[in-house]
C-alpha cells in the first residue's frame, strides 16, 4: 500500500486520496483574448515527463483539500507534498525533470 503525507491531516493511505492533475498551471490572465486553440492547449496540453513531477492531489476521504506533490513518475515515490499556493520546494528545481 501507497502511504501519501497530506500536508494538513498527515501521512494516510493512498486509497483517501484522487489526483487532480499537473500542478502549477496558471489560468490566463485575458481569457477573451485566446483563440479556440490556445484554449484547447491550456485546458488540455499537459506535460507527461519520465521522472519528478509537480502535481495535485486532493485528500477527497479526508479535510477534503487540494494540496501539491513532488512525485517520482519512474518509482512512484513521493518526495515531498506542500499547500497550494506555496511555492515549490527546492527540490523541483534541483531534481533531474524529464528523460
Amino acid at each position: 500500500m501507497l502511504l501519501i503525507e497530506c500536508p494538513y491531516c498527515g501521512e494516510r493511505s493512498e486509497l483517501e486520496f484522487v489526483y487532480g492533475g499537473q500542478a502549477h498551471i496558471a489560468r490566463p490572465k485575458n481569457p477573451a483574448d485566446f483563440s479556440a486553440q490556445e484554449w484547447t492547449d491550456y485546458l488540455y496540453q499537459r506535460d507527461n515527463i519520465k521522472g519528478v513531477h509537480a502535481e495535485r492531489w486532493r485528500h477527497t476521504h479526508g479535510c477534503g483539500r487540494f494540496f501539491n506533490a513532488l512525485r517520482d513518475t519512474t518509482t512512484d515515490h513521493f518526495i515531498t507534498t506542500y499547500k497550494v499556493g506555496e511555492s515549490p520546494p527546492a527540490a523541483l528545481n534541483t531534481a533531474k525533470v524529464g528523460p
